[in-house]
């Protein structure tokens, strides 16, 4: 029997934690058997800072006309890119800010050099708030972003921009911010066209328990229909440097504890997702390893490079050996995997 909505909640607000974390890690060995935790080398990569959209959990965009405002050359993102191929990468997440002025063929030749020069990098990106925008200010549909995006090389796409899918929420954080509806439109039509993509959460911010669970319900369905989510990814809101901390809306980090148990409960709902990642980005080394114990299967990305959520106070770093050292010491067998989570090397 699947999970309901009022059970969730109860877990949520009710659960002993050492029992949900008991109950995720069955429900993960169910879908897992060979206790296989898998990691991926990649680098993310802003192309540029530049944002209208004004988020008020955001500390990472600027303004055009600010002078630390940047787009990034050519040259400079294969620079990057030939770093990342140094130390083994195999995909690049690859987003902006939603900045104004650049239209579908100013995307069409970024995706066609990268993929032309790179043909080995998998190119991961692209969420959908600039999707939306591209689409709109390019004046096509969101079918043909995505379908003239795949055809110059892009792979798949992120779900940065999902929040919490309650526009009650979106109203206060990302009020410029395409709508729930719109985010799961456009994730419908990428899976529509044969393309993958990702669903993530960001919690931590104003939502309500129910609307974590409403959120969660609005990505099961989706998943029900297209099954075009790889995995889901979730983690907590960043105050640091933002407007909404400045402005004394949320004024501290939620707990380890409430993300463990958040985590939790996402494993037992989301049944039809088999890939959950620890977000140990903004976690820190050591709840993300405990991560796995609650239901997570996967530790991310060794994020060679993260901006964003560094410029909300995150500071965590991690390599590929202590990842390695982090998931044996949970006696789990880890493996580095590929944007497709296809396994490319174990480490017994």
């Amino acid at each position: 029997m699947r999970l309901s909505k009022k059970e969730a909640l109860e877990l949520i607000r009710e659960a002993d934690l050492r029992e949900l974390g008991e109950k995720a890690l069955a429900k993960k060995r169910e879908l897992h058997p060979k206790k296989i935790t898998t990691f991926i080398v990649d680098r993310n990569i802003n192309y540029t800072n530049v944002c209208w959209v004004d988020c008020n959990f955001c500390a990472f965009y600027r303004h055009a006309k600010d002078d630390d405002s940047y787009i990034l050359s050519y040259e400079e993102i294969d620079k990057k890119i030939d770093e990342l191929i140094e130390i083994g990468g195999t995909q690049i997440l690859f987003q902006g800010g939603v900045h104004p002025k650049l239209k579908i063929d100013y995307y069409e030749r970024l995706v066609e050099h990268i993929h032309k020069k790179y043909p080995q990098i998998t190119i991961h990106g692209f969420s959908a708030v600039e999707i939306d925008f591209i689409s709109k200010v390019s004046r096509i549909s969101y079918e043909e972003t995505l379908q003239r995006l795949k055809e110059k090389g892009l792979s798949s796409i992120p779900g940065a921009g999902a929040e919490i899918l309650s526009d009650r929420v979106r109203d206060i954080i990302s009020p410029k911010k395409l709508s729930s509806k719109e985010w799961l439109e456009i994730h419908k039509t990428a899976h529509k066209i044969g393309m993958k993509t990702t669903a993530t959460m960001m919690y931590g911010t104003v939502e309500t328990d129910e609307e974590i669970v409403e959120h969660w319900e609005k990505i099961r369905e989706l998943q029900d229909e297209t099954g075009g989510f790889r995995a889901f990814i979730m983690w907590s809101f960043q105050p640091y440097n933002t407007k909404l901390q400045k402005d004394g809306i949320v004024k501290h980090k939620t707990s380890s504890n409430r993300y463990l148990r958040l985590l939790a409960v996402s494993r037992l709902f989301l049944d039809n997702f088999k890939n959950i990642q620890s977000s140990w980005v903004t976690q820190g080394s050591y709840i993300g390893q405990l991560a796995l114990l609650f239901g997570a299967n996967d530790l991310g990305s060794t994020m060679m490079e993260e901006n964003v959520v560094k410029a909300a106070g995150a500071q965590n770093r991690m390599n590929q050996e202590e990842m390695i050292k982090l998931i044996k010491d949970v006696g789990e067998i880890p493996a580095k995997r590929n944007t497709a989570y296809e396994i490319l090397e174990m480490f017994d």
